[in-house]
């Protein structure tokens, strides 16, 4: 699990995905001539910092997104926040700017937010919780399970994965901006006509930790019942633990897909997780093994 906690240990705000995107793609480019499929790669400023790899002749894709949830510094000691994070007081966050590093604690004080920090941040730093990850034999708990376990699930697929796209996305905390032009690009690449979400989800009244990996029936969009079974009736098959997720709000980079401009289906596959956009995220490493092995057994047979 090292790139997971090399992961985990890379900040990202949403708009300022640079440095774990040049992570990603260094781990990409030592480990490739092992996989079982040596993929093209796309990146480069004409992808901003987003990262595409085709593998073989693609029939789905598989996005995960890079970017977190955070605060920005504003005026005088103001903050606002990036995503939607939840406004803990005492919550440490950390960050740098032109004059240093930054550890600072969050103060709540009714609508407003302040950070603590002796001086004044420079207008437009973000902040990030401060990492601490703990790891047991049933969890594994720390700030931005959302989505480092996407990534790190997406960067495992890859291994194995003979044709299909795996795609790093931005922005997606902070209302998503790049699936447009990557779906274009995609389209024009080696088009697709379905697509998998690699995300992380909620635990709650009807998905619970131990149960096994959530395929989502809907969130607060609904994609095509057709697609939905279709991936239901594999699992099935598959013998690994799955959760039907029924829920009436939350997104993903599923949003975008279904309001592109192309007929491609999409699903919402992930762990779930307590204690959502905290820095003291929860998930089962059952759940996330069963995640990884269900895309594995997903992507050929889709």
């Amino acid at each position: 699990m090292k790139i997971l906690f090399e992961l985990l240990n890379c900040t990202s705000v949403s708009g300022d995905e640079e440095q774990i995107a040049a992570l990603i793609l260094k781990h990409i480019q030592e480990r490739k001539d092992n996989w079982k499929v040596v993929p093209k790669v796309y990146s480069g400023e004409n992808h901003h910092d987003c990262i595409l790899l085709k593998f073989g002749d693609p029939r789905t894709a598989v996005f995960a997104h890079m970017d977190t949830i955070g605060f920005m510094a504003r005026y005088a000691n103001e903050l606002i926040p990036i995503g939607g994070p939840e406004e803990i007081e005492g919550t440490k966050l950390v960050g740098s700017d032109s004059l240093g590093e930054i550890e600072c604690a969050l103060r709540v004080d009714e609508n407003s937010l302040y950070h603590d920090f002796p001086r004044r941040i420079e207008r437009g730093t973000p902040l990030s919780f401060k990492q601490n990850i703990r790891l047991t034999e049933e969890f594994i708990e720390a700030a931005y399970l959302d989505n480092r376990l996407g990534l790190y699930n997406a960067l495992k697929l890859c291994e194995t994965l003979e044709n299909g796209w795996v795609v790093f996305t931005t922005y997606e905390e902070h209302g998503g901006g790049s699936m447009p032009f990557l779906l274009k690009f995609i389209q024009e690449t080696a088009p697709i006509k379905q697509a998998l979400i690699s995300d992380i989800t909620w635990v709650t009244s009807g998905v619970r930790h131990h149960e096994g990996v959530v395929i989502s029936i809907r969130d607060k969009f609904i994609p095509r019942r057709k697609f939905l079974q279709k991936v239901v009736r594999l699992a099935e098959l598959s013998d690994i633990p799955f959760q039907l997720e029924v829920e009436a709000s939350g997104g993903s980079d599923g949003r975008e897909i279904q309001f592109s401009p192309y007929a491609i289906d999409w699903c919402f596959i992930g762990a779930p997780e307590d204690r959502v956009h905290t820095p003291d995220e929860k998930v089962s490493l059952i759940d996330l093994e069963a995640m990884i092995q269900l895309y594995q057994y997903l992507l050929p047979r889709l």
